[in-house]
Formats: structure tokens, sequence, C-alpha cells
């Protein structure tokens, strides 16, 4: 443990970066102003596992969380693992899962998901989210319209008269109040792997993060999370990861 330690609290206290932009896992703030919710449980028990104290990072996104593992800003980052960010972080399994899918304006001929995937379809998203990165990769014919932020995605859809609007389905639930007509497509086009990752170079570090997520799933803790933070039935408890 002393090896691992020294990876992951190579200061003496665990740095986990968290992204506030995500509304399911980071729902509310202590008296502290500290980031409550279910990935800043998740670091706490992991620095408790560790036998050492944690410090939150927080990052208005994922984006700019990612970016900062070249800086040596934070030991652990709680975000969606997708290839691009895999390039420098190494990622453990997921151990939440989130679906991602559209929402289509009023009178919309578009029916299901893969109806969306064609010339002429706009789609608003917020750039550099996991389900953006996703649709970069695999989107052929549509065309994506980036936004800075979730808000500014819906603002970009309803204002410009954007075909599509992608997002995280509990968030295209409550965009739907503001968004006459409209309606979310059945199914999901992917489902954010919600993950922690850790510097490449940290090896132990790594398996040992492994090793956690997929106990605290089969233990009932990513689970109890859930419950604890009222997010029951808008995220869901990752499947235990693939054998090696």
């Amino acid at each position: 443990m002393t090896t691992i330690a020294q990876e992951l609290a190579p200061t003496g206290v665990l740095r986990a970066a968290i992204n506030l932009g995500n509304f399911l896992l980071v729902t509310g703030r202590s008296e502290a102003g500290d980031p409550q919710g279910v990935s800043p449980d998740m670091a706490r028990a992991i620095a408790e596992r560790l036998g050492v104290p944690v410090r939150y990072v927080p990052f208005a996104g994922p984006g700019a969380l990612a970016d900062a593992v070249d800086d040596d800003a934070w030991d652990i980052g709680l975000i969606g693992a997708e290839p691009s960010r895999a390039e420098k972080i190494d990622f453990t399994p997921a151990y939440v899962e989130i679906e991602a899918s559209y929402i289509v304006p009023a009178g919309s001929p578009l029916r299901t998901i893969a109806d969306v995937d064609q010339p002429g379809v706009r789609i608003a998203v917020m750039a550099r989210s996991a389900y953006d990165l996703w649709l970069e990769r695999n989107i052929r014919h549509a065309t994506l319209v980036r936004a800075t932020s979730i808000p500014n995605a819906v603002q970009r859809f309803a204002d410009e008269g954007l075909e599509a609007l992608a997002g995280l389905r509990p968030g295209l639930i409550t965009d739907l109040q503001s968004l006459p007509g409209a309606r979310i497509l059945d199914g999901r086009f992917t489902a954010v792997q919600q993950a922690i990752g850790t510097r490449k170079a940290n090896v132990a570090g790594a398996a040992f993060l492994t090793a956690f997520v997929e106990e605290a799933k089969a233990s009932g803790l990513v689970a109890r999370l859930i419950e604890r933070h009222g997010v029951a039935g808008r995220l869901t408890v990752a499947p235990p990861g693939r054998d090696d």
C-alpha cells in the first residue's frame, strides 16, 4: 500500500479532480464549499482506503479536467472514460453509466436514434462532454453544433431551430420543460461510462483504483451512494468490468 499511496497521493493528500458540470454526480455543496455527490464520495472513500486526507480540485467541465492531467493539478480524476482521454489517462472500469439520447423539436420527422445521423441534421451538444467525444467519433453525416455549456446547447437548439439536441437522458427530461412540443427519442446513442482516472505513470495506483471500483460495485457501495444523493433512476450502477 505504501507504493500505491506514494503514486496516488505523493503530497500526502489525495487531490481528487471533480467535474462540477455533471449535475448527477455532483448534487450540492457542503457548508465549507466542498462538492457533494456520488463522485466526491467515491473520492473520499478512496482516500480513506489509502489512509490519507482528500482535497477536491473542482473543474467547471470535463474537458478542462482532462487537460489538467499534464499540469500535475490532480492525482485522480472522476470523469467519463473516453478513448481520446485515455491517451493520457488510465481509467478504471465505469462505476456508473448514464444514458445519452436526443431531443427533437415539435413536428420533427426524426423518429429513431439512427434517423439523426443524416445530411442536413444539426445536433446541438456541449463541447468536450463525453457524449460529444462519442458523437465526434461516430457521426458520419449530421453536423455537430458545439456549445460552451449545457444551458447554451439548449439555447442554441431552440434559438437556431436545430434538428436535434444531444444530452444525458436525465438532463433532457428537465430540458423538455422549456421546449414545448419537443420529445426525447427512444433508446440511446451511447451510455457515458463514468470512471476514475490517473496518470499513465501510476501503474500500481491504476490497478488499485480498478480493484476498488469493482469492489465498490459488488459490495453495494455505489448503489448506496446513488440512493443517498437522490439520483436513483437517473444513474445506473455499471456492470462488472471485463477480465483482461
